[in-house]
């Protein structure tokens, strides 16, 4: 059936089109004449858009908001509800269904800027095209893909899911609910399985617990319902939030090599949030509890409240795309409306702005220093490895910026002197307003130049984004969490003064400019998120001809990146009783380092490296010493970290 259906849509769409890749990029007009040929509607407007059909694997969220939306009669999906149910006519409505509907998550396949990723990498190397398509479709449009795979389908492409009213509903209620509790936490890159017929939930795990009552949904959908301890598990998360690549060369050849393009999972797991006293799965912070009972499905007034009670918010940081989803409601056929956008913009912002960061700011003898602490349960930035964060400087005499590191246009959405470099290295000294750290991750192809393909993505030539607190090298996932570049021989990031691993902060020092010691200055720190740079986006914008690129295109220059604020610091710098300039900040250089026979050299600007002592990552003394004239020559006693500390600067050793 499938396979006919497919077979007569794509006619349809053939003839009336020039080229099946022609289509309109958000309303294609063809696959609307096909649905409407075929008597198929592709929106439910009696449901909010939802689709309520069903396919070889899953429903339609419209079927599940029958249930689990909005109730008219006030009784369920209402805080503080009793047994028996009282109308709460002013109470605060918490459905799961219009709460998800303006996520990303709901979104998935409809986001724009996803669509036409797709299409750069299938341009880019079409022979690859059909793997790459379904691939990307497992994640974004699961509920297309693996139904065609249930009936046997070898590929799955971006064409079917933006025809597929299923596909179109995202992530949706029945991807995460019928996930299969065996092996979940196991199966990473989209890999997942589906008990078919089974709801899974959080309720009816303990003894005492009101059972689960099955007899709605069989009746209505004929899905049996059922208490899975899963649910309330990070490992439901795991396969579409670590993700690994193959990876390719120029020529689009398959290198035998493999990249690591996110892994917010396994950097949940390398923290102290993953166990232990501080332990909290990923749901605690994106579909956050409440207390107060909530019954749980409309139209059957002898249903019990439930408590604890999941708020399906499923709030991140990329409030550029909801913002852009918001003012395009119609164009890109979304069921949310603009007020559950703002809604869901707000609760992001939230997130970005009191969940996220701590920022300190302090002076020192001759430089400001800048500390940032992670307070997310994952790296920060994490995710798409498009995403960055940065810090903005600025210091300020006598009403004139004397120093503004990390400026950017509020026309563009740059970092400014961003665009003219291949990609700044992480730094633990900053010297000149032209350098600027920033957190992110950086794919490099197989000649090392950075790129933004993520098929052609061989190796990390940088990642020094924030790591979560509790994150050490040592950790059974710390090969797919590593730390790349400069960050490695940064003493204090991740490090105590003492080098013990775990801190997910950083320090960074700026050089206060010779002139202005004498002065009272103004000091300003903002850190700032960003989740589709300009920089990103640049190459796939250089295509032209592609309806859904060129649709993107559109979208984007309508709606400038602008980052979002996620921390800020503020001080006064009293440098009027200091009348001579004090020196530079010194900088250790290690060589070679990483090392792999446990011999490196470490050298200073200064005339001698001065009396120094050596830790492990544990912060154990490992050596000391007195003052060295000259270079320092070190043997490292075993592989890992260490951290050599003297009154010419610290630095962070590695022997492999």
């Amino acid at each position: 059936m499938r396979g006919a259906y497919f077979l007569l849509l794509m006619a349809l769409i053939c003839a009336g089109s020039s080229a099946v890749w022609q289509l309109g990029a958000f309303t294609p007009r063809p696959i609307i004449d096909a649905h409407e040929a075929l008597g198929i509607t592709l929106r439910s407007d009696n449901l909010g858009g939802l689709p309520d059909t069903i396919n070889a694997l899953f429903y339609g969220s419209g079927k599940c908001a029958g249930c689990h939306g909005e109730d008219p009669n006030s009784l369920a999906s209402i805080p503080g509800q009793v047994y028996p149910m009282e109308p709460i006519p002013e109470g605060h409505d918490v459905n799961v269904v219009d709460d998800w509907r303006s996520s990303i998550m709901a979104n998935s396949t409809k986001d724009p800027f996803w669509r036409a990723k797709v299409r750069h990498e299938v341009l880019t190397n079409p022979s690859h095209g059909a793997g790459l398509e379904d691939k990307c479709t497992s994640c974004h449009a699961p509920v297309g893909h693996f139904a065609a795979h249930h009936e046997g389908a070898e590929y799955y492409s971006l064409l079917e899911a933006l025809s597929d009213s299923l596909a179109l509903d995202g992530v949706n209620c029945a991807v995460c609910h019928q996930q299969d509790p065996e092996g979940i936490g196991t199966r990473f890159s989209g890999e997942m399985t589906f008990v078919e017929d089974t709801i899974f939930g959080p309720y009816g795990g303990g003894k005492d617990e009101y059972p689960v009552q099955h007899q709605p949904m069989q009746q209505f959908i004929g899905f049996y319902p059922m208490y899975g301890e899963h649910m309330a598990k990070s490992e439901s998360c795991a396969a579409c939030h670590s993700l690994i690549t193959n990876s390719v060369d120029l020529e689009g050849e398959y290198t035998d090599s493999t990249v690591i393009e996110q892994a917010t999972y396994h950097e949940w797991l390398n923290s102290i949030y993953s166990e232990g006293p501080d332990a909290i799965e990923c749901q605690g912070c994106h579909v956050p509890r409440i207390d107060e009972p909530v019954t749980i499905a409309a139209g059957y007034a002898w249903l019990q409240p439930r408590s604890p009670f999941g708020l399906h918010y499923f709030v991140g940081g990329n409030t550029h795309m909801l913002r852009m989803l918001r003012e395009n409601v119609d164009s890109l056929d979304l069921s949310a409306t603009e007020a559950q956008f703002d809604s869901t913009i707000a609760r992001s912002l939230d997130m970005l702005q009191n969940q996220t960061l701590e920022v300190n700011m302090d002076l020192t003898d001759v430089a400001l220093e800048v500390e940032l602490l992670n307070l997310a349960g994952h790296k920060y930035p994490s995710g798409y490895p498009a995403r960055r964060s940065w810090i903005e400087l600025t210091m300020v005499a006598d009403g004139d910026t004397a120093f503004h590191s990390g400026a950017w246009d509020t026309a563009t959405g740059s970092i400014d002197g961003q665009l003219d470099v291949a990609w700044e290295p992480h730094h633990d000294v900053i010297t000149d307003e032209n350098q600027v750290q920033i957190y992110e991750l950086v794919l490099g192809d197989v000649n090392g130049d950075p790129t933004t393909l993520l098929e052609r993505a061989y190796a990390h030539l940088k990642d020094n984004r924030l790591a979560p607190q509790g994150f050490v090298t040592n950790h059974p996932v710390g090969d797919t969490t590593a730390v790349y570049g400069n960050a490695l021989n940064d003493a204090n990031f991740n490090l105590t003064d003492g080098g013990t691993e775990g801190t997910g902060a950083d320090k960074v020092y700026y050089q206060i400019p010779g002139n202005l010691f004498g002065e009272s200055i103004e000091v300003t720190c903002k850190v700032w998120y960003q989740s589709i740079p300009p920089k990103w986006v640049a190459p796939m914008l250089e295509l032209e001809g592609d309806s859904l690129i060129d649709g993107f295109r559109e979208l984007y220059s309508e709606f400038i990146p602008t980052p979002e604020l996620v921390g800020y610091a503020s001080m006064t710098a009293d440098l009027t009783n200091v009348t001579d300039t004090p020196d530079q900040i010194a900088v250790l250089t290690a060589r070679p380092n990483p090392t792999r026979n446990g011999v490196v050299v470490v050298e200073s600007p200064m005339d001698a490296i001065g009396s120094w002592t050596l830790y492990d990552a544990t912060g154990r003394l490992v050596q000391s010493g007195g003052s060295a004239a000259g270079p320092l020559t070190l043997t490292l006693p075993a592989a890992g970290h260490y951290v050599l500390k003297s009154r010419a600067g610290s630095l962070r050793l590695i022997r492999e």
